[in-house]
């Protein structure tokens, strides 16, 4: 019999406002991985644009641990591409986690999902779910407040990631610092007490959101404007262009349809944050 598997993986939010490269969230969005031995090597996908060879991103993770000889890869996503919401931490992880279940190895997942990233934060929200603290090499976790949700707005112009990491400078002004310090203490305090209030005031960015405007213009308009709009706060979502806009659950609702009626422009869609990180089934 073939041995088969199946590795589901949720979107995910960096940077949370101030915590950049150190805070993340998994939304409830998610891909599939479903990785196959047949005795020839294929990919599969229901995204269109992603490589169907060896550089596809699910492969190059999978092969990070073993070959991918012999094994057919067939990728369902719900999660766009370069929009903002860890997609390609989503084929990290999921690759990983397929190659580590089919051969038993007990890897060093989260150490091996950043080197491939570059950074912890989105990996760490895709493999372990729930809220991500990320320092060290480490992942500390924790569930989402209860009563919390999210909707996503993403305008149509997508950002480049390395577009976006170049606009930041390598130092920043000391009050800079000392503001984001402050915001995401003040931001993890709300999530610790279920204070939606502290929540939303510990949304504030002076170091990476600012600086990256001119890329994403629309994505800023939409974010200052989140309170009129009936959200407690909102962050850029990873590099952009998606704006997370954060509410208590009574008003999702009314956020939505406020959202649908400003943002025309944007995909508008509810993205509920998520407890559940990667799982995989054997079939």
């Amino acid at each position: 019999m073939n041995r088969r598997r199946v590795v589901r993986v949720p979107a995910s939010s960096a940077n949370l406002g101030p915590g950049y490269d150190s805070l993340a969230a998994a939304l409830a969005i998610s891909m599939e991985l479903e990785v196959e031995e047949t005795g020839a090597f294929s990919v599969e996908s229901d995204l269109p644009g992603l490589p169907l060879d060896p550089t596809n991103l699910c492969v190059r993770a999978f092969e990070a641990l073993r070959p991918a000889d012999g094994f057919s890869f067939h990728i369902r996503s719900e999660i766009p591409v370069g929009v903002g919401l860890g997609s390609s931490a989503a084929a990290i992880v999921a690759g990983l986690v397929a190659a580590d279940h089919l051969y038993e190895l007990d890897a060093p997942l989260l150490a091996q999902a950043t080197e491939l990233e570059g950074h912890p934060d989105n990996v760490a929200a895709a493999l372990r779910g729930g809220f991500v603290i990320c320092t060290d090499g480490r992942a500390d976790r924790f569930d989402p407040v209860p009563g919390l949700e999210g909707v996503l707005a993403t305008p149509p112009h997508a950002v480049a990631t390395d577009e976006a990491r170049a606009a930041l400078p390598g130092e920043v002004p000391m009050a800079d610092a000392v503001h984001n310090t402050a915001h995401a203490a003040l931001l993890m305090l709300g999530l610790a007490r279920g204070d939606l209030d502290l929540v939303g005031r510990g949304l504030s960015d002076r170091i990476h959101q600012p600086r990256r405007e001119a890329l994403y213009p629309r994505s800023m308009e939409l974010l200052r404007a989140a309170r009129d709009l009936g959200a407690i706060g909102a962050s850029i979502s990873g590099a952009g262009p998606s704006v997370l806009f954060w509410c208590h659950w009574e008003q999702t609702g009314n956020l939505f349809e406020a959202l649908r009626a400003a943002a025309p422009d944007c995909h508008v869609r509810r993205a509920p944050f998520s407890s559940m990180g990667a799982d995989v089934r054997a079939l």
